[in-house]
């Protein structure tokens, strides 16, 4: 029997209501973390309107299909998946960003690979996804809208939750595609966003991933206009979000962790305020490059920022601070030198977290039409000495915190170890904490709550640790 790949559906209790017979719709989830939120959205309706969800392709009514366009291996991946549900159950509505995306002639991508598809929409598109599945897989009678708990359906483990806050990007750096897919930013009001997160932490999230493609532009489409939470007015602003988020999962003894953060001057309003409490002392900064040509031909909106000395500066005030960031080797015009500015920028600026990927050109960006191009051999060899650079750098890091205590939230819970993630650790992307499971009573470790461990030993990536 086929199963459905990549994001699993949860399975959903038992609810009164929803008739043994009702329609069964599989649902596979691909790409960003963005994406995630948007199956999470579509479940939610599918659910609210009554339907199931099936475990494999063969025990489902219908299958949707959630995409991924951004770089040729996501659309590769994509279209493979839409092919195995197309193969394996015959009726597949597709979504996401793939479906927004036209090949050089203009044609639909997704109709001319797959012409049998049902139905193709772009991202952020419950509305047109909901009115196909009506038109293919009428829903059930008379459903009940409080099948759905407060805080919708979640692809993510129950402790953790990502909130998105707006849609779409203003900028247009020519190495992406984004906004050709998701338009242009369009910020969520701040009431919306504070009622879903309060919701989540009633439900038991202890984490909230705070996700869009641009975390610190919030409110700049509204020009930052006053909403309001519990009576009293909040800006539509990243620095006013932040803080309300902080005084709500203070309620809650949980953590917010921020990420798509650009190292705009506000930015350094938030640092304060990240105390590891509630605001983890973490910031995913997508820097990309450090050389100011390079930044030029990317057309990145920091590229006039002094960033090594923003980060130097944050750290100053905030000496826990843990930094993420992506960064591209080999892109079009890059020199032996400028290549070379970006390792001294990293030796430089001790990035905690890094991401490294060499340029992949993607159809539709204006990066395509940038003369000298990178040959491939170089791209890649030019990723390795980054990674290679990192690993000494995060080791050195890592080892400096052997001995310390440190708070982290437990994932997974085994046999002989468990898993959890510290302040510096966002789900799939970083590192771990290995913890050695203690015998002494009162000390047992329990999914989705937090524990105080000692580091006993580090790598380049991971911590182990003992329960405190």
């Amino acid at each position: 029997m086929s199963e459905l790949r990549r994001i699993p559906v949860p399975a959903q209790d038992p609810v009164v209501g929803i008739p043994a017979a009702a329609p069964k719709v599989g649902f596979v989830s691909l790409g960003c973390p963005k994406a995630l939120v948007d199956s999470e959205q579509i479940l939610t309706q599918l659910r609210a309107e009554g339907y199931d969800t099936a475990k494999s392709y063969e025990g489902a009514d219908l299958v949707i299909v959630n995409t991924c366009g951004f770089i040729d291996a996501a659309v590769q991946e994509s279209l493979d998946a839409i092919g195995e549900a197309i193969a394996a159950n015959g009726k597949v509505i597709v979504t996401g960003c793939l479906g927004a995306k036209k090949d050089a002639a203009g044609d639909d991508i997704i109709m001319k690979v797959h012409p049998k598809v049902l139905a193709v929409t772009g991202p952020h598109a419950v509305g047109e996804v909901m009115n196909s599945v009506h038109l293919h897989l009428p829903k059930p009678h008379e459903p009940f809208f409080d099948l759905v708990p407060a805080q919708g359906i979640k692809l993510t483990p129950k402790h953790y939750a990502y909130l998105k806050i707006s849609e779409g990007c203003n900028h247009r750096c020519s190495f992406c595609i984004i906004p050709s897919m998701r338009g242009d930013l369009v910020s969520r009001p701040i009431a919306d966003l504070m009622l879903e997160a309060e919701n989540l932490f009633k439900a038991g999230v202890k984490e909230l991933l705070v996700i869009s493609q641009d975390t610190s532009a919030y409110g700049v489409d509204v020009k930052f206009r006053s909403g309001f939470w519990n009576g009293r007015p909040v800006k539509t602003h990243m620095t006013q979000l932040v803080e309300a988020l902080g005084q709500l999962a203070k309620q809650y003894g949980a953590w917010v962790r921020l990420h798509y953060v650009y190292p705009y001057p506000h930015v350094d309003q938030v640092i304060p305020m990240m105390t590891g409490e509630n605001i983890l002392p973490y910031l995913d900064i997508p820097l990309q490059h450090a050389h100011p040509d390079v930044l030029k031909r990317m057309k990145r909106p920091a590229s006039g920022e002094k960033n090594l000395d923003r980060i130097q500066a944050w750290r100053a005030m905030n000496p826990d601070l843990v930094i993420r960031s992506t960064f591209i080797a080999g892109f079009p015009g890059e020199t032996e030198e400028e290549f070379e500015y970006l390792l001294d920028f990293l030796k430089e600026a001790q990035i905690d977290r890094l991401g490294c990927f060499a340029y992949s050109p993607v159809e539709g960006a204006t990066a395509n039409e940038i003369a000298n191009p990178v040959p491939e051999e170089v791209r890649e060899e030019r990723r390795a000495r980054v990674m290679l650079l990192q690993e000494e750098i995060s080791a050195k890091r890592l080892q400096a915190k052997i001995g310390k205590t440190v708070r982290v939230l437990v994932d997974e819970v085994g046999a002989k170890e468990a898993i959890g993630r510290s302040a510096a650790d966002a789900p799939e992307i970083d590192g771990v904490v290995h913890i050695k499971r203690s015998l002494v009573p009162g000390k047992k470790l329990v999914v989705g709550e937090f524990a105080d461990v000692v580091i006993t030993n580090a790598d380049a990536h991971d911590l182990w640790a003992s329960v405190a």
